[in-house]
C-alpha cells in the first residue's frame, strides 16, 4: 500500500479529509501544514498546497523528498471546457499539461516545455480506473469523465480565452494546479491522478456559479477520495 499523498488547493478541500483522519503528526514545511497519519487504515499525508502552479509543484516535491509517498492524488475544483460536462460532475486526469506555457518565440508550439522529454504528463491508469469505479459507486447522481486536464496561473472566466484553450489543447477542464503536480510527480517517478469536481463553466458565469456550487463539488470529491482509500 505505502503512503498516499493527498493535495488540495484550498482549506475547504482538505478540511473534511483531516476530520476523517487520525492525525499522528503535523509538519510545517515551506509554509504548508502536512498532516501525517491514518486515513481509513492507510498511511496518508494530507496537505493544502495553496493556489497556483508554483505552490502546487513545491508541495508535490516536499511529498516526494520528505515523505517518500508512493502515489499522489490531487483533489480540487475546475472549470468545464466541454458542454457535456456539467457543474457538479467530476473529471479524472488521463493526462495534464500547462496551457500557459509559451515558448513560441523560440519556435515551440504552445504548451511545450523546452528541453523536456514530454510536456504532457500521463496519469497512472490504475489510479484513474479506481477513481472512475469508486465515483460511479459513491456519486451515482453525477457524471464522471476521463480526459485531459489543463492548468495555468489564470482563473478562466472569459469565453474567448476559454475557446482558445479548447481549440489548442482539447482539455476537459481547466484549473490552476494539476499539471504542475503532474510534472513534479513525473520527474520523481511517482504515480498520480488529478480529481476535479466541476464548479463552473469557465465562462462569463463563473462568478455566479462558483459560490453556489463549490460546497457540493467538494463534497463529491471527498466522498470519492475516501472511497478510494477504502479500496486501496
Amino acid at each position: 500500500m505505502g503512503i498516499t499523498g493527498i493535495i488540495g488547493a484550498m482549506d475547504e478541500e482538505v478540511s473534511c479529509l483531516k476530520e476523517a483522519m487520525k492525525v499522528e503528526r503535523i509538519h510545517q514545511i515551506a509554509g504548508m501544514d502536512f498532516y501525517e497519519g491514518d486515513l481509513d487504515g492507510k498511511k496518508a499525508v494530507v496537505v493544502r498546497c495553496g493556489i497556483g502552479k508554483v505552490n502546487a509543484a513545491v508541495c508535490a516535491q516536499v511529498l516526494a523528498d520528505r515523505f517518500q509517498v508512493d502515489r499522489i492524488i490531487n483533489t480540487g475544483v475546475a472549470g468545464s471546457l466541454k458542454n457535456v460536462i456539467n457543474i457538479g460532475d467530476i473529471v479524472l486526469s488521463v493526462d495534464a499539461l500547462q496551457h500557459d506555457m509559451d515558448a513560441t518565440g523560440f519556435g515551440y508550439a504552445p504548451g511545450i516545455i523546452p528541453r523536456m522529454e514530454t510536456s504532457v504528463f500521463k496519469a497512472d491508469e490504475g489510479l484513474v480506473d479506481l477513481a472512475e469505479k469508486v465515483c460511479r459507486e459513491e456519486n451515482p447522481e453525477i457524471q464522471v469523465f476521463k480526459g485531459r486536464i489543463v492548468s495555468g496561473d489564470q482563473f478562466i472566466s472569459d469565453h474567448d480565452v476559454k475557446m482558445d484553450i479548447v481549440s489548442r489543447f482539447d482539455g476537459y477542464c481547466t484549473e490552476m494546479e494539476g499539471a504542475a503536480i503532474a510534472q513534479a510527480a513525473w520527474l520523481n517517478d511517482i504515480p498520480f491522478v488529478i480529481i476535479r469536481a466541476i464548479s463552473d463553466k469557465a465562462d462569463g458565469s463563473a462568478e455566479m456559479d462558483y459560490a453556489e456550487f463549490e460546497e457540493k463539488a467538494i463534497g463529491h470529491t471527498v466522498k470519492l477520495l475516501l472511497g478510494m482509500m477504502k479500496k486501496m
